[in-house]
């Protein structure tokens, strides 16, 4: 294991934390909304084993800096920055790159428009080209509930001034739940772009197990949404967790092997 190299980047009046080590093919690794990477930590070690992982806080997450707007179109532009920095990255070949939930989405986005600059996609629980809205007006009272828990803000209050505090209001992540829903409204253009190896790490209980209320619709949703990518193209594969949307703290040993062995990998070996 070599020494892991911190260095930050300035752009769009926020500072983001970049961390980068191990040794073997590139990876970069997006986290999601509400995720940094002390929470990916885990993921991060394992996957530093056969990888040069270079990960990263979006704004307003763990170390970076606080911003005035939390919009997916700010999210994306955090990811190309990063990625924009060629000097200090020095990446031997294109990275694979991992996202988780939003950084999913913005993994997609980012190959889209530099898919020679990409070996492949690895995608966590995101960037799934629904075809319905997530969210209607009938959900918004439910979402806008979470987004308020009293028990979520009281963890997220803890971790103040530490390396996974999150700066954004309930308002904050709500917006972004809505938004994320046109985001993938229109992804499958995105896909259609990408020329490179993609594979899917997903959970089939995103809205937990309970076959009441939303969580059997926005279950058949997730997983019709997938279906609809691979019908789409089939060269597209797909895991399945048999578990929640923390899959990705829950089963990182098992995501770190998917990602070893994965076609996306051996294309930047």
């Amino acid at each position: 294991m070599t020494t892991t190299q911190h260095f930050t980047v300035h752009h769009d009046g926020v500072t983001i934390p970049v961390s980068r080590g191990g040794r073997g093919r590139p990876l970069v690794l997006c986290p999601g909304l509400n995720s940094t990477q002390a929470d990916l930590r885990e993921l991060i070690e394992l996957l530093r084993r056969d990888h040069d992982v270079v990960a990263f806080d979006l704004r307003g997450h763990g170390l970076a800096s606080a911003a005035d707007r939390y919009s997916f179109d700010a999210f994306r532009s955090d990811l190309f920055a990063v990625l924009a920095e060629p000097g200090r990255l020095d990446l031997p070949s294109p990275p694979v790159l991992v996202g988780y939930s939003l950084g999913a989405d913005l993994a997609v986005h980012y190959a889209s428009e530099r898919p020679d600059a990409v070996a492949g996609l690895v995608l966590i629980d995101g960037a799934n080209p629904l075809p319905e809205p997530f969210i209607t007006d009938a959900d918004l009272p439910e979402f806008r509930a979470m987004a308020e828990d009293p028990a979520m803000w009281r963890e997220i209050e803890r971790a103040r001034g530490t390396a996974r505090q999150v700066l954004l209001s309930p308002q904050d992540i709500l917006g972004l739940q809505v938004e994320m829903d046109m985001v993938r409204a229109g992804i499958l253009d995105r896909y259609r772009k990408v020329d490179r190896p993609i594979h899917m790490i997903m959970s089939a209980a995103i809205a937990g197990d309970s076959t009441e209320g939303r969580a059997p619709r926005h279950n058949r949703l997730w997983r019709a949404g997938v279906d609809r990518l691979v019908h789409e193209r089939p060269d597209t594969s797909a895991t399945w967790f048999d578990t929640g949307h923390r899959l990705v703290f829950t089963h990182a040993r098992e995501i770190a092997e998917i990602i070893r062995h994965h076609p996306a990998d051996e294309v930047s070996s």
